[in-house]
């Protein structure tokens, strides 16, 4: 079985993307799984620092190990959005697969700086685990938004340029990058996202010479998937799309069963509204539609 890096680098060869979803319960899990593992995909899964607080970092590095090793599957935990040494750490000790280091919103200087630090720890620690780095600032919550979160990468003199991109990834030697091309976390109650700068992407794809990655994926229109695979997205990440479902799932198995308060009769009705999305996701970055 390919460890993370082969996995990442066989769909950057290959022009398609793995998908990268967060979870926070049991429910989110199985649905990603069991879905990738029903389309023959591989798949990564995320925890924030928030969703870590809640399932437990060596828990959620537990849970995905052991459907690794029981169905000898290539699926990955990744600490999403890690916004300090301490938390890279504790994941990293945890046994995590992957770690992201959000400096998205810091000043250029001070986000090359820690993410050296970072790097430099992972490196001498656990060097199989990767490293991604994140420039430019494209909100920090997965939820459904009334307008473009402040501060938010909203127009090309705000996305994250070429230049520094080349710079970043030179001198912090981080594995894969998230740049800031049009992309926002969450998405809007009454519009769809903005589109994304395919041109943008590609050229710092050229630049850096390794994976990229789209985070801010949900509520993106899929023409504009497909185009910013194509142009050097590696990896895609989905979070808010799978939380609206989870909760409609939820819904609507309440109101069919009013009465009913055992969890494991009505979760299944989130699992099966997150695998809807979850397999169109998939199928799209990996080419299968």
């Amino acid at each position: 079985m390919k460890n993370i890096k082969e996995t990442i680098k066989e769909a950057e060869d290959k022009k398609i993307a793995v998908g990268h979803f967060n979870i926070s319960d049991l429910a989110g899990l199985k649905a990603i799984f069991e879905t990738a593992r029903r389309l023959g995909l591989p798949v990564l899964i995320g925890t924030s620092e928030g969703e870590r607080e809640f399932v437990g970092p060596r828990q959620a590095v537990a849970l995905v190990e052991s459907l690794r090793e029981e169905y000898n599957w290539p699926v990955f935990l990744n600490a999403d959005h890690t916004h300090s040494l301490q938390k890279i750490k504790e994941a990293v000790e945890a046994g995590y697969d992957a770690v992201l280091f959000d400096g998205g919103k810091l000043p250029f200087e001070e986000n090359l700086r820690q993410t050296k630090e970072v790097v430099s720890y992972v490196r001498a620690t656990r060097p199989e685990v990767t490293v991604e780095g994140e420039l430019g600032y494209i909100g920090t919550s997965s939820a459904v938004f009334e307008k473009l979160p402040e501060g938010a990468a909203a127009n090309e003199a705000q996305f994250t340029s070429v230049e520094e991109a080349k710079r970043f990834v030179e001198e912090t030697g981080v594995d894969f990058l998230a740049p800031a091309v049009g992309n926002v976390h969450g998405m809007f109650k009454n519009a769809p996202n903005p589109r994304l700068d395919i041109d943008r992407i590609r050229a710092i794809k050229e630049a850096v010479g390794i994976p990229l990655v789209l985070h801010g994926g949900s509520g993106i229109v899929d023409e504009d998937f497909t185009a910013a695979v194509k142009a050097g997205i590696s990896v895609v990440h989905i979070n808010t799309e799978i939380r609206v479902a989870w909760r409609k799932g939820l819904e609507e198995a309440l109101r069919a069963k009013p009465e009913e308060i055992a969890p494991y009769h009505l979760l299944p009705g989130s699992i099966e509204a997150m695998s809807e999305v979850i397999e169109k996701r998939l199928k799209l970055f990996s080419q299968m539609v």
